[in-house]
């Protein structure tokens, strides 16, 4: 890449983000993010990384994040972030993370709401991996391995709490598309085509 620049992914279950994104920043030559995100900040924190899996891109409680600054409010002590549930720590950590990453020059992330936390960065760009019913519940049947009498409820299940995640962190709807620079139907073109799409847009503006 001739100029830094930041890629973030955000993408429905079984859309083929994740493969898009990885593919993507192979072709760029450039580190990709996705689980490294979750043992980079374990390592960093010094929180164990099964913590970090269970709680990944899971929502807190509202009530146990509230009683935490409460506690801290009208207690003995200003709140810290280990007042918080495992879930605030780990997004608060988590984005610490992120930011560091995207300091330390290009690179692709998926999910996690990065497109949130880099926001500010000037050269951003931001991507929604939609697709066709269809061929989600086939990619999370044969590609991902979920038995098909429960996949396509997995598949609702997984959306909705990516959803929750969005809206209760960032504050706005997951999947609006104007917080992204393009949002784009991946059973159109195909996965290639779709990272060939990317790759070319990426290299328009980065020109």
């Amino acid at each position: 890449m001739d100029h830094k620049i930041i890629i973030t992914i955000a993408r429905e279950y079984g859309s083929g983000g994740r493969e898009i994104g990885k593919q993507l920043a192979e072709q760029l030559k450039i580190p990709f993010y996705d689980k490294e995100l979750i043992t980079r900040t374990a390592e960093e924190s010094g929180i164990d990384p099964d913590l970090f899996e269970n709680a990944d891109e899971k929502p807190s409680n509202p009530f146990w994040t509230s009683l935490a600054f409460n506690i801290g409010t009208f207690g003995s002590h200003i709140p810290t972030i280990n007042d918080l549930p495992m879930n605030d720590r780990l997004f608060l950590l988590q984005s610490k993370t992120i930011r560091k990453i995207a300091e330390e020059g290009s690179c692709v992330i998926v999910g996690r709401c990065a497109d949130y936390i880099l926001e500010k960065e000037e050269n951003i760009i931001r991507f929604f991996i939609h697709a066709d019913r269809e061929d989600k519940l086939n990619r999370v049947i044969h590609s991902y391995g979920i038995p098909e009498e429960g996949a396509q409820e997995f598949m609702k299940k997984t959306d909705r709490r990516r959803a929750t995640y969005y809206d209760y962190y960032v504050g706005e709807k997951w999947g609006q598309i104007n917080r992204y620079d393009l949002s784009i139907n991946s059973s159109t073109l195909g996965i290639q085509s779709t990272v060939d799409l990317l790759l070319k847009f990426v290299k328009q503006i980065n020109a």
